[in-house]
Parts: structure tokens; sequence; C-alpha cells
């Protein structure tokens, strides 16, 4: 071991057999990432768990006793926080979990392995809750080519469609949390959030990896927009 310039003691990771650069690089980051340590301590399913804690922690809008919705939710990290503060645990608030994955149970949390994009999972979704959602939020991130045009378009069509999502089952005043990259949401997204939502801005939180280009866009109040003006919607 060596430490590192915080003065931590830094696992250096060997090239074993046929390991892949990248793959050993990964591991390296994996073994020497003090949120991956903590997160294992705080018996929480990812190290994302702590972003979405740092958000909450400054804005506060998982409140006791309100419905979440947490988009590509596996392996589960942000559902957990979700459930521990929205109470849902304890019958106050609930937390509906989508992802196309399995995902391992969450006391307090309802899963749904379904894809958020089908025609009429907004409508499963909300008689799953028995209503609308005081919260919509997204940590999804959308698979790669290593084409940077297309992969920006790829990122930025995935957070339009969860936005999309959110417009269809938010209660009105509610939030919507999704992870961006880069230079953030696109100039259409940010008019359509900004229209449909009281606030809007860009957030990183310290958990957030310094060498990531992800932010998040924080929409709040959300004004209970007629469907036919929702992103992605045009009038006739």
């Amino acid at each position: 071991m060596a430490k590192d310039t915080t003065g931590r003691l830094r696992i250096q990771v060997k090239s074993a057999g046929r390991m892949k650069l990248s793959s050993k690089l990964w591991l390296d980051r994996q073994l020497n990432d003090p949120y991956v340590q903590q997160a294992k301590k705080d018996g929480l399913r990812s190290r994302a768990a702590y972003k979405i804690i740092e958000i909450d922690d400054k804005y506060r809008f998982l409140k006791p006793g309100l419905s979440v919705v947490d988009l590509g939710a596996a392996p589960g990290g942000w559902s957990q926080i979700a459930a521990r503060r929205v109470g849902s645990a304890e019958g106050k608030g609930q937390v509906v979990a989508i992802d196309l994955l399995e995902m391992p149970e969450i006391v307090g949390v309802t899963f749904a392995q379904m894809d958020f994009l089908d025609n009429d999972a907004p409508d499963r979704l909300k008689a799953m809750m028995g209503g609308l959602a005081d919260v919509v939020m997204s940590d999804m991130a959308a698979n790669t080519t290593g084409h940077r045009k297309t992969d920006q378009l790829r990122i930025v069509g995935l957070v339009e469609d969860a936005a999309a999502f959110a417009a269809d089952v938010l209660k009105p005043g509610g939030t919507f949390v999704a992870k961006v990259f880069q230079s953030g949401a696109d100039a259409t997204l940010m008019t359509q959030l900004k229209r449909d939502f009281a606030t809007v801005k860009h957030v990183k939180p310290a958990a957030s990896r310094k060498d990531s280009s992800e932010r998040y866009v924080l929409a709040m109040g959300f004004r209970g927009v007629a469907g036919d003006h929702r992103l992605g919607e045009h009038d006739n």
C-alpha cells in the first residue's frame, strides 16, 4: 500500500492474468473511493446514495409522508435514502422503484420491473401509488458508444424522456431531479423545465467524482402543466 495526497492508505491493484486496463482502473478506483467504503459501512446499496443525500440535505424535497418514484432504480441506493426520509417503512409515505433489471427487496420500497418508456407506464404507476407522485428522481445514465455526439444525444434523450414521464405523474408543486452530463441539460429541455417548474437549477454534489462530467438538474414547484404542453408534445 501507499499513501495518496490526503495521507490515506491507497490500495494498489496489480494486473492479474488477462485483466483489461479499463477493468484495472475501475477496480483501483472502487477500492480507493471513500464513498464506496462508507456505503459498505452504512449498509447502502451504492455510493450513489450519497449524491441524493447531499442534494436533499440542501434542498429538502424528500419529506415525511411524500410519494416518490425512482426511475432506473437498481441497485437501489437512491430508493433506500428516499424510503428513510419519507418514512415509507413506517407507512408515512411511499417509494416506488422502477427498473428493467431485477432489484433485491428494500424495506419500504415497492419495486416494479418495467420500462418507464412504455405507453401505459404512467397509468400503471399511478394505479400502484393510488394517485400522483410528489417526487420523481432519476440517476439513470444512457449506454455510451464512445462517439461523443451520439452519446450526448442519448444522454439528453433519456433525461427528456424522464422529464416527460415526471410531467405525467407529478402532483402540482412536485419535484424532478435527474442526472445530466457535460454542460448539463440542453437548452430545449431547460426551457421546458423552466416553463413547467417554478425553479430549475444544476447541482453537483461532492459525492460526484471530480473527474466525472455528471451533474444533476433539479426542478421544483411543478406547475401541473396540461398534457398537450408537455415535453415532446405539440399543439395540433
